[in-house]
């Protein structure tokens, strides 16, 4: 998740810090200390991670900006705790929150998933003397309440703060480190971004399940068959490269022996299970299914940036033993060769997949879903090209409008009818002298009643009538007690 970091430069910053020694500091060298602790860290354990820096006081001024956009985010405040005086102030700002106009409103909560750590160069007595903690803390819960406030433990001097950004990083920015299990070979990799606890609604005692440490790689399955799966977060998994000791050589044969190569050139010419893990997961176009803890399942998988580099990325499924009900219970896989005969066929035309369910569904049939835009588009189109042949393409025109009608009508979406409507009037005013009489009587036919549909919901709500007609053979209704429902 990427980070905004947010540096405190108002006055107050400067105040001065009483030390032991003779160089004085303000709390802004602490805070600039913190940063660049924290920085520092990133720069060597947290490379992936995108980060900016953003100055502000009674105005603010963005010194190192994002380079593409971000639906979530997590931020750093660094402050010392001081709620500014009069109107704009954070004190001000939080009593005449519900006086705000719908110009001026606050800016949080923000319209998408923030983690907010407020990092205070005072300690807990400090901030308690006034009510600055209260409206820090009230500060935290409008911006969602996942986030965290740290103070200074002791006096204010560079080890004090440098605990403090050590408490945050530990908290938010420690690389997750596991290993990858695939039989007997193994991988130490580092997950990126940290996948965070999933807690399951349904369960009766809701527990945070965490990602384990142990990646077990159960079995490798096809693109086409594992298709497009819903997930809950999507991650880099990259190698975690091993230091190999060098032994030393004494300063006067150092200008004899040839440079020695540094420890990520070592790294990258040594064998390496998850660079072949990668590899073949291209090649094949496969994909790895891997177990996160107890019936939890993700899958491994080669993503391409460019068309010269691509990286192993890891999709964590739902918590459960069955995430994809095409594939049945992940436990029931197995390999292709203890099946009797080959599931796949001699040729791989044939897919043992979708699993069909033992007990045949009410609603299993085939209902028309939009995706995108050009599946509507393509509907549509398909319905003015045979109201062009009537009257031969009666049947086949009436099947494709009835379809779209049942669509509309079972989205909602009757701004569609409507539009269709007025399309099918417009096809029976541009039909030529010889066309067939009947195609214009079809197409107004159709037109009206397409708009008789897209007002059935007034119809509904105010007359309390139920809609019986599953076809455009002409609407029919009938009246129904108060009592019922539709």
């Amino acid at each position: 998740m990427p980070t905004v970091v947010l540096m405190d430069v108002s006055l107050s910053m400067t105040r001065p810090v009483a030390q032991d020694g003779s160089e004085e500091f303000q709390r802004k060298n602490l805070a600039v200390h913190g940063l660049n602790m924290l920085f520092e860290h990133m720069a060597s354990n947290y490379r992936m991670e995108f980060t900016t820096l953003m100055a502000f006081s009674s105005l603010w001024e963005l010194l190192v900006p994002f380079t593409r956009d971000y639906n979530a985010l997590q931020m750093v405040m660094v402050t010392d705790g001081s709620l500014g005086i009069g109107k704009g102030s954070l004190r001000h700002s939080l009593q005449t929150l519900k006086q705000r106009g719908d110009d001026k409103k606050f800016p949080l909560p923000f319209p998408f998933p923030t983690k907010l750590f407020i990092m205070c160069v005072a300690n807990a007595e400090e901030l308690q003397m006034t009510d600055a903690m209260d409206n820090l803390e009230e500060l935290l819960r409008l911006s969602g309440g996942d986030g965290q406030i740290f103070t200074m433990e002791g006096a204010l001097c560079m080890k004090s703060v440098q605990a403090m950004f050590g408490r945050l990083i530990d908290h938010a920015y420690s690389p997750f480190h596991a290993v990858l299990h695939c039989g007997n070979l193994s991988s130490d990799v580092q997950v990126f971004p940290r996948p965070e606890p999933v807690v399951m609604d349904e369960e009766v005692e809701p527990m945070p399940r965490a990602v384990s440490t142990d990646l077990e790689i159960v079995g490798f399955i096809e693109i086409g068959d594992i298709s497009s799966p819903p997930v809950i977060s999507r991650h880099l998994v990259l190698p975690i490269a091993v230091n190999k000791e060098v032994d030393e050589v004494g300063a006067g044969a150092t200008d004899e022996l040839e440079e020695e190569p540094s420890a990520s050139q070592m790294a990258g010419k040594s064998p390496n299970f998850c660079v072949l893990l990668h590899g073949s997961l291209k090649v094949e176009g496969m994909v790895a299914l891997v177990q996160l803890g107890p019936e939890w399942y993700g899958m491994l998988y080669s993503q391409a940036d460019s068309k010269k580099k691509s990286n192993l990325m890891m999709s964590l499924f739902d918590p459960g033993p069955e995430p994809l009900p095409w594939l049945g219970k992940i436990s029931h896989l197995g390999p292709i060769s203890e099946a009797a005969e080959n599931p796949y066929g001699e040729d791989d035309s044939k897919s043992p997949f979708p699993v069909q369910p033992s007990v045949k569904r009410s609603y299993a049939q085939n209902v028309t879903v939009w995706i995108k835009a050009s599946g509507l588009q393509t509907d549509v189109q398909k319905i003015l090209r045979n109201a062009r042949k009537l009257p031969d393409k009666t049947q086949t025109f009436y099947k494709e409008l009835n379809r779209l009608r049942k669509a509309a009508l079972a989205f909602g979406f009757w701004e569609l009818l409507k539009g269709v409507a007025d399309l099918l009037e417009r096809e029976c005013t541009l039909l030529p002298d010889s066309a067939h009489p009947d195609a214009a009587f079809q197409l107004s036919h159709a037109a009206q009643q397409l708009k008789l549909a897209s007002t059935a919901t007034s119809e509904i709500c105010n007359n309390r009538l139920k809609y019986r007609s599953p076809s455009l053979c002409g609407p029919r209704w009938r009246t129904v007690c108060a009592d019922c429902c539709f």
